[in-house]
């Protein structure tokens, strides 16, 4: 099979991205560079949990680290991956009238 270059890294990145909980901690990032356990509470998640996300948006080149004293904080990579978030939930936002076959359908929002 001939693919287009990069086809599979972007679905690895999507794969990655597949998480509700690894895109509101990469919205959380974009409001404000943060530690494990500010995102943790954010996110009303376990501190475990949440390092256990960031570290595969870290090992996915999403998200990048920077030591303040004793703590590690988390820094998006760069403003590709907000528009990727961005743009995913404009999508998903979108009013849309289901059509025979679809397999996830929204009604419109008033």
């Amino acid at each position: 099979m001939n693919e287009e270059p990069g086809l599979v890294e972007a679905a690895e990145l999507f794969k990655v991205l597949s998480s509700a909980s690894r895109l509101g901690l990469l919205r959380r990032i974009e409001e404000q560079s943060r530690t494990v356990s500010a995102l943790a509470e954010a996110m009303g998640m376990s501190q475990p949990l949440t390092s256990q996300h960031l570290r595969s948006l870290r090992q996915a080149g999403l998200v990048k680290t920077s030591r303040s004293g004793k703590e590690i904080v988390y820094h998006l990579a760069d403003l590709h991956v907000s528009h990727v978030v961005a743009d995913a939930l404009a999508h998903v936002r979108e009013p849309r009238v289901a059509e025979p076959g679809d397999l996830i359908a929204t009604e419109e929002r008033p």
